[in-house]
C-alpha cells in the first residue's frame, strides 16, 4: 500500500517578510500585515512592539495571535470567517487595551484621483494628500498621504506610536509616487510626521508634511492633524460682490501688515495677537483708517521669525503661531464684514533647507532641481522649485488655490518674482544654465506663473493677484491669452525707488533730479501697478520712512506728508507698510511692536489723520481711481519747473465724474501767486491740503479754494493764482463737485 506524504504549507508570514518588517525595510507592509488568506484559511498578522499577548476579536471570540519566531514584534494567527475584527493587546505593566488594526483596511484614494495624482493635474492637490480626518469602512481616524515616489519605504510616526517608524509603513499606490495609510482612532490635534527610506537603504530625518494643514510651535516641527472641514462662513454676500473691490477700476488702499508686530500683548508675556484678537483690533483699526485691503506678509508656517513668513515650510498651514485654522478663517471672515478684502503674500519662489521640510524630501533632489546653477538661492541660502517637473508645479498651483478657496482669501501678492523670471538672477556669469534656447529666461517658471493665474481666475470669481516684480519683463499684468503672466497688479518698483531717491535729496538740490517723479509716468500705464511703500523700505538699516526724510523734524514731517500726498494723487494702486501711516521713528523691527506710543504726540496724530484723510478722498473721488491704470486718465499741468521743485497735473475719471487737480510744492518755500491752468473757470475747492494744521503743518494755503477765470495757462482754458504752502501737496475740485 502507498502511502501520500502530506506536506506542511511554509509558514505565514515567511521568514524573509518577516525579518524585513522587524527591520523596518519591508517595502510593501500591506502584502503581509493585516487579513490574508493561508492554506485556505484568513491569517492576521500585526506588528508591534512591547507586546506580552495579542488577540484577534471577532464577536465575543478572541483567537491568540502568535510570536514570530524570528520577529520578536510580529505576532500572527488563524482567525475563522470575514468578520471585522478588533485587536487587544497586553504589555508587560498588565496594561490591557483595545484598538483596531489599520491594515485590514483597502485604500482611500481612488482610480480617478490616481490618475491624476500621476498626471500632474489634480488642482486640488490638498483634498487627497496631506492628512484628512474622517471615516473609513466605517471606522473614525485619519488618512495620510504623501508623495514620495523615490523612497524604498515610508511610514507615518508620532506619539500615537512612539515615533517608531516600523509601526505604520504606508501602502504605495503605484506609479504615482504616492504612499497612502488610515489609521483609525487618529484625530483633530495629533502630532505626526513621516519617516522615510532613501533609495540608498538609508533613513532620512523626519519630515514634515508637505501638505499639512498645521504644525506644532516653533521651534517644534512635527505637523499636526487639523480637521479644516466645516466651518461656518459668513461672507455670502461679500463672496458675490468682492470682484468690485478688487477691480482695477476700484479704488485699493492696502494696509500691509506683519501680523506678530502689529500689536503684542506685553502683559502676558509679550505674546503677538492671536487670529481671532486681530479679528477685532486690526479689523478695526484697517476700517478706520480707510483702506480697503490688509495683506499680510506670509502666514503659511515657517520655522524662523526673523525670516518674517519668506522661508515657508508649510505652505499648507497657516501659521499656529496665533491660532489654529479655523481661527484665520474668523479673522478673513471678520475682515469681509467690514468690506475689507484680504491679500496674502505668497512664496512660490523658493524654499529653506531645513531638513525637516522638503529639501531632498524623499532621498532625492524631489522638489528642487539637483544642479545648484538652477536649485539653490545663494541671496537667501535657500532651495528653487524645479517648476518643470509636473509634480511640483502642480503642488504650487494647487497651494494658490487652496488659500483661494479654503480659506476665501481675496487674492495672493507673490513674492520674488523677478527671482523666478530669470535665470541668470543673482548668478555671475557660469554659474546658471540657459534655457533650451540658450536665453535667460526662466521658461518653465514663467508657465507656472501663468498656470497659477489662469486656474486661480478661472476657478474663483473675483480674486485679485499681484506680481512684486522689479524689472521691465513685459505683459506682468497682462492676459495670459495675450502672452503675459496673467497677474491683476505688479508693484512699482521703479517708481518706489525713484520717488524714494528723489525725497532722500536736500530740498536744495531736488532740481537736479526733478525727472525723478515725472519719469514713471512714461510707463505708468504700461501695466496695472500698485505703488508700493512695503516692509522692505523700513528695514536692514534704510531707518523708517520719517527718518528717510531730510532735514530737521518739521522739514522730516512736511516732506512725508508731501510724499504720501504725491502719491494718493499719482495714478497706481496704494499700499503702505503698518507703522507708516503714523511716522513711527524706529526702523521696523519683527521681534517687537510698532511704537504706538508715539500718537501721543500732535505731528505723529496728524500724519495717522492725513493718511485716513487721503484714503478717504481716494475712495469718494472716481477720478483718483477709476482710471488709476489708464492713460487718458493723468494729463500734466506742470512738469518742467524744476528750478521750484512744483508739479501739477489733473486727475480725470469717467465724463461725469469731476476732476482734481494736485499741485505738489517739494520745498520748503512758499509760494504765493503761482499761476495754474485749470480746465474750468470758477471756483475750485482745496479739498486736501497736506499743510493744513490738524496734519501738523502750518495751516497755509487758500482760504479754502481759489477762483479760476476764463485765462487760458498751461494748455488749459481756465487758470487760477494759488498759493502753495512750503512742503505741501494740495488737492483742488471743482465746486459742487
Amino acid at each position: 500500500m502507498t502511502r501520500t506524504r502530506t506536506t506542511s504549507p511554509p509558514p505565514f508570514p515567511s521568514s524573509q517578510d518577516a525579518c524585513l518588517l522587524q527591520e523596518g525595510r519591508h517595502d510593501d507592509p500591506f502584502a503581509v500585515l493585516g487579513p490574508h488568506m493561508h492554506a485556505r484559511r484568513r491569517h492576521v498578522v500585526v506588528f508591534h512592539p512591547g507586546l506580552s499577548t495579542l488577540e484577534a476579536l471577532v464577536g465575543d471570540k478572541a483567537y491568540p495571535l502568535i510570536r514570530h519566531a524570528d520577529a520578536p514584534d510580529l505576532f500572527s494567527g488563524p482567525v475563522p470567517g470575514k468578520a471585522a475584527y478588533r485587536l487587544r493587546a497586553t504589555d508587560g505593566a498588565g496594561h490591557v487595551w483595545d484598538f483596531d488594526d489599520a491594515y485590514r483596511l483597502g485604500p482611500v484614494i481612488g482610480e480617478i484621483d490616481e490618475y491624476l495624482l500621476g498626471e500632474g493635474t489634480h488642482q486640488r492637490l490638498w483634498q487627497v494628500l496631506g492628512a484628512h480626518v474622517g471615516e473609513h469602512e466605517g471606522l473614525a481616524g485619519t488618512h495620510f498621504a504623501v508623495w514620495a515616489p523615490n523612497a524604498r519605504r515610508v511610514s507615518v510616526v508620532g506619539p500615537f506610536n512612539a515615533w517608531d517608524g516600523r509601526r505604520h509603513p504606508m501602502r504605495r499606490r503605484g506609479a504615482t509616487g504616492v504612499w497612502e495609510i488610515f489609521l483609525p482612532g487618529i484625530g483633530d490635534g495629533e502630532c505626526y510626521k513621516y519617516e522615510l527610506v532613501g533609495p540608498d537603504g538609508q533613513v532620512l530625518p523626519l519630515k514634515a508634511d508637505p501638505i499639512g494643514f498645521g504644525a506644532e510651535h516653533p521651534p517644534k516641527t512635527a505637523s499636526v492633524v487639523r480637521d479644516i472641514t466645516g466651518y461656518g462662513w459668513h461672507d455670502g454676500d461679500w463672496m458675490d460682490r468682492r470682484a468690485g473691490p478688487n477691480a482695477r477700476t476700484a479704488p485699493i488702499s492696502v494696509y500691509e501688515v506683519h501680523l506678530g508686530s502689529w500689536r503684542r500683548w506685553t502683559r502676558d508675556g509679550d505674546r503677538p495677537l492671536s487670529y481671532r484678537e486681530a479679528a477685532v483690533e486690526l479689523v478695526d483699526y484697517v476700517c478706520d483708517m480707510g483702506f480697503t485691503h490688509i495683506e499680510f506678509l506670509p502666514l503659511s508656517e515657517h520655522p524662523f521669525d526673523g525670516s518674517w513668513g519668506y522661508q515657508p515650510v508649510g505652505l499648507f498651514a497657516p501659521t499656529v503661531r496665533h491660532g489654529p485654522p479655523h481661527e484665520f478663517r474668523d479673522l478673513v471672515d471678520a475682515a469681509h464684514a467690514r468690506g475689507l478684502g484680504v491679500i496674502l503674500d505668497w512664496v512660490p519662489a523658493h524654499f529653506p533647507s531645513d531638513v525637516h521640510g522638503l529639501a531632498r524630501f524623499d532621498g532625492t533632489p524631489l522638489y528642487e532641481h539637483a544642479d545648484p546653477r538652477e536649485g539653490f538661492h545663494h541671496d537667501w541660502n535657500t532651495l528653487i522649485y524645479n517648476f518643470g517637473r509636473v509634480e511640483v508645479a502642480n503642488f504650487l498651483v494647487s497651494n494658490a488655490l487652496y488659500w483661494f478657496e479654503e480659506y476665501h482669501v481675496d487674492g495672493l501678492r507673490v513674492d520674488a518674482v523677478a527671482s523666478m523670471l530669470y535665470r541668470d538672477y543673482s548668478r555671475p556669469e557660469g554659474e546658471w544654465v540657459p534655457n533650451v534656447h540658450g536665453g535667460r529666461e526662466n521658461l518653465e517658471a514663467i508657465a507656472l506663473l501663468q498656470r497659477m493665474n489662469t486656474i486661480s481666475y478661472g476657478e474663483v470669481p473675483g480674486i485679485l493677484t499681484v506680481a512684486e516684480e522689479s524689472t521691465s519683463f513685459p505683459g506682468v499684468s497682462r492676459p495670459v491669452d495675450g502672452g503675459g503672466l496673467g497677474f491683476g497688479y505688479k508693484w512699482n518698483m521703479g517708481w518706489m525707488n525713484d520717488t524714494l531717491e528723489y525725497f532722500s535729496h536736500e530740498t536744495v538740490h531736488r532740481k537736479y533730479h526733478h525727472h525723478q517723479l515725472s519719469f514713471g509716468l512714461l510707463y505708468a500705464f504700461s501695466e496695472n501697478f500698485i505703488l508700493p511703500i512695503s516692509h522692505d523700505e523700513v528695514v536692514h538699516g534704510k531707518g523708517s520712512m520719517l527718518t528717510r526724510m531730510p532735514g530737521n523734524d518739521w522739514e522730516q514731517f512736511a516732506n512725508l506728508r508731501a510724499y504720501y500726498g504725491f502719491m494718493w494723487g499719482h495714478p497706481g494702486k496704494k499700499l503702505l507698510f503698518m507703522g507708516q501711516e503714523f511716522a513711527q521713528r524706529a526702523e521696523w523691527d519683527q521681534a517687537g511692536q510698532l511704537d504706538w506710543g508715539v500718537l501721543d504726540a500732535p505731528w505723529h496724530a496728524g500724519m495717522q489723520a492725513l493718511v485716513r484723510d487721503l484714503n478717504t478722498l481716494y475712495r469718494a473721488t472716481p477720478a483718483l481711481h477709476v482710471k488709476d491704470c489708464e492713460a487718458d486718465g493723468f494729463r500734466w499741468i506742470e512738469a518742467n519747473a524744476a528750478e521750484i521743485s512744483v508739479f501739477a497735473w489733473l486727475r480725470l475719471g469717467g465724463a461725469d465724474d469731476p476732476p482734481v487737480v494736485v499741485i505738489c510744492n517739494l520745498t520748503p518755500v512758499e509760494r504765493t501767486g503761482l499761476r495754474i491752468g485749470l480746465p474750468r473757470a470758477g471756483r475750485w475747492r482745496e479739498v486736501l491740503n497736506t499743510d493744513a494744521a490738524i496734519y501738523g503743518g502750518g495751516n497755509r494755503g487758500n482760504l479754502g479754494g481759489v477762483e479760476a477765470t476764463q485765462t487760458p495757462h498751461h494748455g488749459l482754458p481756465a487758470s487760477a493764482d494759488v498759493t502753495l504752502p512750503p512742503l505741501s501737496v494740495l488737492f483742488l475740485m471743482p465746486d459742487g463737485a
